[in-house]
């Protein structure tokens, strides 16, 4: 006899925001797992919606910066087992190119949103260096 096995999976989309002057914005996260980690803006992907609309809901919620969905770029998905300690985990990850200068502010589970040199960025939680890896590739 064979059994089966299935698991749960969480859709989520993340967010490589960048400038034209190199800078990559990045969320210090509020809630466990990695929490006080940086990290992407990025979340779940509510029903009903795209992962492109997530992603740019997303990008608002926790940090103020304002992307239309149709203005993002699909970078890619992200599925490797054990990628999330909290269970299997897939993203879409996508590049929004916005203005340099553009201001930010922590909101949703975000303790702080900040601006980063895509040259000097601190170690990232998950597997988001990856992601910023293929976005500027």
């Amino acid at each position: 006899m064979t059994t089966d096995k299935t698991e749960t999976i969480h859709y989520v989309a993340d967010v490589v925001a960048m400038t034209q002057d190199g800078r990559v914005l990045l969320i210090e996260r509020g809630k466990p797992p990695h929490k006080g980690g940086w990290a992407l803006p990025g979340g779940h992907v509510k029903p009903g919606e795209t992962s492109r609309e997530a992603a740019a809901r997303e990008l608002f919620e926790e940090t103020g910066a304002v992307v239309e969905p149709g203005q993002l770029q699909q970078i890619g998905a992200w599925d490797a087992p054990g990628r999330d300690s909290r269970g299997r985990y897939i993203t879409v990850a996508y590049l929004a190119a916005v203005p340099n200068g553009t201001p930010v502010a922590a909101g949703d589970d975000a303790r702080v949103a900040r601006w980063w040199p895509a040259s000097d960025l601190p170690t990232l939680a998950f597997d988001h260096a990856d992601i910023i890896r293929a976005a500027m590739a």
